[in-house]
């Protein structure tokens, strides 16, 4: 839940992004650490091993700017993909406000991707969230890949598989090129500002 400091008129809300492992979380923080440099107040925090790969999560501060007078910060949190590490993937999701589901373009990780769409359904129902109801956005990643001849499912495939029933905005990006990185975030910050708004109403 996001914290409401009403004498400083500050607004800091939590962002998660979710997805399988090596489906480019860390990379989607990264591009936005090299992109938004004036905009981030901290440096990035990442803990990887075992071949540089995410064992606890990522995390960047982001101060927005302000909206009506009140300023608005955003901590982008990563969560480890692999299946083994579903206690840490729910405890990062505490607390969360907003989230960016990045699914994984190429062929063969179809499943990983609904596994672990299906993972977080799972994560924030024991938080009593019901996914239907809380910001979130799709990015299909790993889209430049197509330019290699890699096997990469349809955007079609993609929206048919994972946001059938949800039908959130989605965006096509590729996170190593930076393409579509800043629109999916923007994408999510407006979606979970406009939620806040409705419960904080600081605006008003």
């Amino acid at each position: 839940m996001a914290i409401f400091n009403l004498k400083k008129r500050e607004i800091e809300c939590k962002i998660v992004y979710y997805g399988p492992g090596r489906c480019g979380k860390t990379t989607n923080l990264e591009s936005i650490f090299r992109t938004y440099q004036k905009q981030i107040t901290g440096e990035m925090v990442s803990i990887n091993t075992e071949g540089d790969r995410t064992l606890f999560f990522d995390f960047l501060p982001m101060g927005l700017g302000k909206i009506r007078g009140c300023e608005i910060r955003a901590q982008l949190y990563t969560v480890p993909g692999q299946v083994r590490y579903s206690s840490t993937r729910k405890l990062v999701l505490r607390g969360v406000d907003g989230i960016i589901f990045v699914a994984d373009s190429f062929k063969v990780r179809r499943e990983k991707n609904m596994l672990s769409l299906q993972d977080l359904q799972k994560n924030l129902k024991e938080y009593g969230i019901n996914i239907l109801k809380i910001p979130l956005v799709m990015q299909y990643n790993k889209r430049d890949l197509a330019e290699e001849g890699l096997p990469l499912m349809s955007l079609e495939m993609m929206e048919r598989d994972l946001n059938r029933q949800l039908k959130v905005p989605s965006f096509s990006a590729s996170a190593i090129t930076g393409d579509g990185v800043g629109e999916t975030l923007q994408g999510c910050m407006k979606l979970t500002l406009e939620f806040l708004q409705k419960q904080l109403k600081w605006a008003e």
